[in-house]
């Protein structure tokens, strides 16, 4: 007898999509609204899976009643609405739609800037109001002017063809693009955010929220602008400070905005720019075509369908797209390549140009693809934050114009198993390779230096002259900071020439610490590696 399922379907499915489960007579699809946490939890007891969109929120909580749950399917490319952490526990996958709203969101952020320097909203919002007001809507050429793109992902690359076709001159920023992809974009790439400020006429961001990039535009780098800027978000609203903005629009140094993401979503009707006349606000809009919408819905239901059915596991977010038998072999090796690639993204260039896997022992038996995948997505994790994983992780590496390989060596090494990954960036390069000692993985070489070292938590390096004393001044200075080395692994290659040591710390010193030890004599680099 076949399976019979349940799949929840919520936040507005394209129709077409739910077309794919109406051809199986063995898949019964609920269709409802978006809805509220206690609501969702009342709904979810008796479904094998869930669809939505943003508008509902798959929370810890309703995970956690669900006892059938096999998998949530999130129409869109980020998993910001699912507790993805909640379900992995629970061993339900979660799938997204990678790349599905790529145009729509270009398409918006450009129709913003056009709306923006033509002031079309206020405009027809006079025509609206019985007025003929030709005098207070005098807008702004873009031809000839400097867009700068504050992130040149795969959204940023369509922003930025469309603004050269108009006659623009685009610079972008982006750390970890390429210097050829840049050329092939026929953009200008900045080393720096501040040339960028300081020169265009229009400013627009396409980057993930992250760490790093979390008001990424605030009172400083506002100040930077040039005089009469006009600013664009359809990405993040955390990337600007709202506050920093309004005061910048307040103040005649900023022309004017234009946002459809914001720090909180909905805003409060409160918020202070819905009365700014140079200010065009649309409600999160970027995915919001009829197409994006069709487009995603299909491909989420086909991929549930699949699994449901088939067992096939496609665009996964917090598992491997393999079979069982393959899974049992590599399942070690995708934790120890993730955290490989996590340590090269703190140790190399933020801007490489290839990656190089080499694989021996056992993993060769089978498909490594899923290995190489989980060191791409801790190589671009500094990068791209928790927009990448292992599925979408080769498109946003060929994105940034990064090239990657893998090779497979069946001869002997001083290993039986090893991973090894080596990136570039133009002249420098940097390696680093991991092997197991039974169940428990280690570093053994960074940089041309032999080692044994456990990736795990906070790691320090550092690279010194090798002579006596380093390793009890180091000790006697962290201890005096009350930093505590729980491990530690040394490593040279000749005798009184350069070492490299790795300790395992309880917590990470500070930057003034840091500075301390860079400062002595005879130590060349330190860092600190988070894992």
């Amino acid at each position: 007898m076949n399976d019979t399922f349940r799949v929840l379907a919520l936040d507005g499915i394209s129709p077409k999509g739910l077309e794919i489960f109406a051809a199986n007579p063995n898949i019964h699809v609920i269709v409802k609204p978006p809805l509220k946490e206690q609501e969702l939890i009342e709904l979810i007891a008796d479904v094998d899976a869930v669809i939505a969109r943003s508008g509902t929120k798959i929370t810890a909580n309703a995970i956690a009643a669900a006892p059938k749950l096999k998998i949530i399917g999130r129409a869109g490319v980020g998993v910001d609405s699912v507790d993805v952490e909640a379900a992995t526990g629970r061993g339900i996958v979660v799938m997204n739609t990678p790349g599905g709203n790529t145009t729509s969101t270009a398409e918006h952020a450009f129709s913003l800037l056009l709306s923006l320097a033509r002031q079309i909203p206020q405009a027809h919002a006079s025509m609206r109001a019985g007025e003929w007001d030709r005098k207070s809507f005098q807008g702004v050429e873009i031809s000839n002017k400097v867009l700068g793109i504050i992130g040149m992902g795969r959204i940023g690359g369509e922003v930025a063809r469309r603004a050269i076709a108009f006659g623009m001159r685009v610079i972008a920023y982006d750390p970890y693009l390429t210097l050829s992809r840049a050329k092939s974009l026929q953009v200008e790439l900045v080393d720096q955010l501040d040339p960028l400020l300081e020169q265009s006429d229009f400013i627009t961001l396409h980057m993930p929220l992250t760490d790093e990039t979390k008001g990424i535009l605030n009172e400083r780098t506002l100040s930077l602008c040039k005089k009469g800027v006009r600013i664009i978000n359809a990405a993040r609203g955390g990337l600007v400070e709202e506050a920093a903005l309004l005061a910048a629009i307040k103040s005649g140094h900023v022309a004017g905005a234009a946002l459809d993401v914001y720090e909180q979503e909905p805003p409060p009707a409160d918020h202070p720019m819905r009365p700014l006349s140079n200010v065009v606000l649309t409600p999160h809009l970027g995915a919001s075509t009829t197409e994006a919408q069709e487009s995603v819905g299909i491909e989420i239901c086909q991929a549930v369908r699949d699994f449901l059915v088939d067992r096939v596991v496609r665009n996964a977010v917090n598992m491997p797209s393999v079979d069982t038998y393959t899974l049992g072999i590599i399942r070690p090796y995708l934790a120890l390549g993730e955290k490989l690639g996590r340590m090269l993204s703190q140790l190399a260039p933020q801007r490489l140009d290839t990656l190089v896997v080499k694989y021996s022992g056992p993993v060769n038996e089978v498909d490594t693809t899923p290995v190489t995948r989980s060191i791409l997505k801790g190589l671009l994790l500094k990068s791209r934050g928790s927009e990448v994983n292992e599925v979408n992780a080769p498109h946003y590496a060929r994105t940034q114009g990064l090239t990657f390989s893998e090779t497979k060596i069946s001869e002997p090494a001083n290993f039986r198993e090893l991973v090894s990954i080596e990136v570039a960036s133009g002249d420098e390069k940097h390696e680093i390779s991991g092997t197991f000692f039974g169940p428990d993985a280690r570093i053994v070489r960074i940089d041309g230096y032999s080692l044994e070292a456990t990736p795990e938590g906070i790691l320090m390096l550092m690279e010194n002259e090798d002579k006596p004393g380093m390793i009890g001044w180091i000790g006697t200075l962290l201890g005096k900071h009350h930093v505590n080395i729980a491990n530690m692994s040394l490593s040279r290659n000749e005798i009184g020439q350069r070492a490299l040591s790795v300790y395992n710390l309880d917590s990470a010193p500070d930057d003034n610490v840091l500075a301390e030890i860079a400062k002595e004599p005879g130590i060349s680099s330190v860092k600190i590696i988070r894992l």
